[in-house]
């Protein structure tokens, strides 16, 4: 099969480019290497793979030889409110609905990646796909715009897409403003580590490697909208004991208010994904931070 994975020089999308080849897949993929993330870390994700250089906010796709495509591509980070909001409205709604309109017109599969952030604050937790979408910042409320798209696409114009809800990967390379990546690199460096929040904030931490497994299903043979979450749910105060724990240190906290539009807790339901496709996740919260870690350290020079 014939594959295309936007975003593939990011940190879910390489992963996945990655899994795809090990599978005997072919894979393509563009990146537009925004400032937002560190150019160099990109630069190392994307060595060895397919990679063109392309906005899909502007340039046009042709995606008729393909046989699907992962829409991973997008502008992260719930912190969207104020003067760049306009990015999120460019590469994450914008860009969307014309990968959209090229793979209806096309004929191609898409797996699109949404976020757990368009729940915002849900009424119930494990929180199933049917909850109520109520996004609390301009980051969610554009990934929830491309679902909507989506679905209309679908409707309108027969396009075939799979709706995944992402709930917090982690892992090696995981983006640089992410906090596993920020705690480990402090913990590794000897630096202080902005904690934003009381710490008691809880998330469903889901490994990289659970997250490309539920993506490649979720192209063989999903249908609708699915959340991928990992299966404990944990603080990120008990986060950083366990990365301290690893790293053998103590971690210097410098404590800031909480961010705006940052969900104080999500938890997945994976109910229909495991009953639908067979997924569940298989790498636990520690296991994953220790991969973190090591990735991380090997990155710093020894003091």
């Amino acid at each position: 099969m014939r594959y295309l994975v936007t975003g593939i020089a990011g940190f879910i999308g390489s992963h996945l480019a990655e899994a795809l080849l090990e599978r005997g897949h072919e894979v393509v993929g563009v990146d537009c290497f925004t400032d937002y993330y560190d150019p160099a870390l990109k630069e190392e994700n994307a060595r060895g793979l397919d990679v063109r250089r392309l906005d899909l906010a502007v340039d046009d796709v042709d995606l008729a030889p393909l046989d699907g495509v992962f829409h991973l591509a997008g502008q992260p980070g719930v912190r969207s409110f104020g003067d760049v909001f306009d990015l999120y409205l460019r590469r994450n709604v914008l860009a969307s609905q014309r990968l959209f309109e090229a793979a209806a017109r096309d004929g191609v599969r898409v797996v699109f990646a949404s976020s757990s952030s368009v729940y915002g604050a849900p009424d119930v937790f494990p929180t199933p796909e049917d909850a109520n979408a109520r996004p609390l910042s301009p980051y969610g409320i554009t990934k929830l715009a491309c679902e909507h798209l989506a679905r209309a696409y679908a409707e309108s114009f027969g396009l075939d897409v799979v709706v995944l809800r992402y709930f917090n990967a982690f892992g090696p390379r995981q983006r640089p403003d992410m906090a596993f990546t920020r705690i480990a690199f402090a913990l590794a460096e000897g630096r202080p580590f902005d904690l934003y929040g009381d710490g008691r904030q809880s998330r469903s931490f889901t490994y990289v490697d659970d997250v490309v497994a539920a993506t490649v299903a979720a192209m063989e043979r999903g249908a609708g909208t699915y959340n991928v979450g990992g299966g404990t749910e944990a603080t990120l105060q008990e986060t950083i004991a366990v990365l301290e724990r690893l790293a053998g240190r103590t971690l210097d906290v410098r404590r800031h208010p909480a961010v705006p539009g940052d969900q104080r807790r999500t938890q997945a339901d994976t109910s229909r994904i495991r009953a639908d496709l067979g997924w569940e996740p298989a790498v636990g919260l520690e296991q994953g931070l220790e991969a973190q870690w090591a990735w991380a350290a090997a990155r710093v020079a020894p003091r």
